[in-house]
């Protein structure tokens, strides 16, 4: 049953990506409407580190960019999946590339937490170039369908009625997603479940499907199909409002009130990265993540387009969010350490 699993997740993983990948083919005829400040690059093929494994949503929309980006620019750039340490060794090897674009990183909002968390070889603030924001949305707290629950109300008593049989799944430690996990625990009276990190979300999803996790936060990007389908059940969103795409479903602030995490997928370069370059980066990206076509494509998914998004805006945005997650961390007595 979980190679069943496994392979209904991984053909829906591949559904969104071609879909993907078919409107980018479809808006290609647009590459040639106008060009950008005149540059060399690239010359050879770029290389981008995506620091999860394959299937989870950073993973799907890296990889649309990557596309996007190779027929924009004429040269290949090439998927790198490097899983671990909640993005850790990815984004080790991308602070130790040249900063000449050749070598990019695609991940979530776990980037944010990696210097806060844990001693690392690098300051994310220091060592990175933010270059393109992507998106922005909500998490999907999502159960195992085999539990008699309907909403995240309903889960809470049940979780709180088996204080040792249930656990949560997270992307890895210290990601958005366990310190969010974390936090609703914490607002709902240390409620006690045991975190089971994986090095990245598909492996987890699988688990949450199978029962043997019984709660993700996963982004909606490869799970909504699931929770239409019956194989996942959505209790709740993390946004402070619900989502008009998903009207019925309440924000889990209804329930503990003040709950709210965003979550993100965006595109780095080690620090340094000429300006024209991130620039370039930057325009082609964002002019394909606002076609229509793409904005209600991502909606159908939870998932709305970044904006305010040049190279400055989003520097501005991560050091935001590095601080908030930084204080947070500092600040509260969760078990965040491996």
């Amino acid at each position: 049953m979980a190679f069943q699993y496994r392979s209904q997740y991984g053909n829906t993983c591949r559904r969104l990506w071609r879909s993907l990948i078919f409107l980018f083919g479809f808006q290609g005829g647009l590459a040639h409407a106008y060009t950008l400040e005149p540059t060399n690059y690239p010359q050879k093929p770029v290389r981008l580190i995506v620091g999860s494994s394959p299937g989870g949503g950073a993973d799907i929309i890296s990889r649309a960019a990557a596309q996007w980006l190779s027929q924009r620019l004429g040269q290949s750039f090439v998927v790198d999946n490097r899983a671990g340490g909640n993005g850790i060794i990815g984004i080790t090897l991308l602070t130790q590339a040249p900063p000449d674009g050749y070598t990019l990183f695609g991940g979530a909002s776990l980037i944010v937490t990696a210097t806060p968390m844990k001693k690392v070889p690098f300051d994310t603030r220091k060592s990175l170039s933010p270059i393109v924001q992507m998106t922005s949305m909500p998490f999907m707290v999502i159960c195992a369908p085999q539990l008699p629950v309907s909403n995240l109300k309903e889960f809470l008593i049940l979780a709180r009625s088996r204080p040792t049989a249930f656990s949560y799944a997270s992307s890895g430690m210290g990601s958005i997603a366990h310190l969010g996990t974390e936090l609703m625990k914490f607002m709902a009276g240390n409620l006690t479940m045991t975190h089971i990190p994986y090095r990245g979300t598909g492996q987890a999803i699988f688990d949450v499907m199978s029962g043997q996790v019984q709660l993700i936060f996963a982004s909606g990007l490869g799970t909504i199909s699931h929770v239409k389908n019956g194989k996942l059940t959505l209790l709740a969103v993390t946004s402070l409002k619900r989502l008009p795409a998903f009207a019925d479903t309440p924000t889990v602030a209804e329930t503990l009130p003040g709950f709210q995490i965003d979550n993100m997928h965006a595109l780095y370069a080690p620090a340094g990265i000429p300006i024209k370059i991130s620039h370039l980066i930057n325009r082609h990206v964002v002019d394909y993540m606002n076609q229509p076509e793409v904005k209600s494509k991502l909606a159908l998914e939870a998932t709305d387009v970044a904006s305010l998004n040049t190279p400055e805006q989003f520097q501005v945005t991560f050091s935001r969010q590095v601080d908030l997650w930084e204080n947070f961390i500092k600040s509260s007595q969760f078990p965040l350490k491996e």
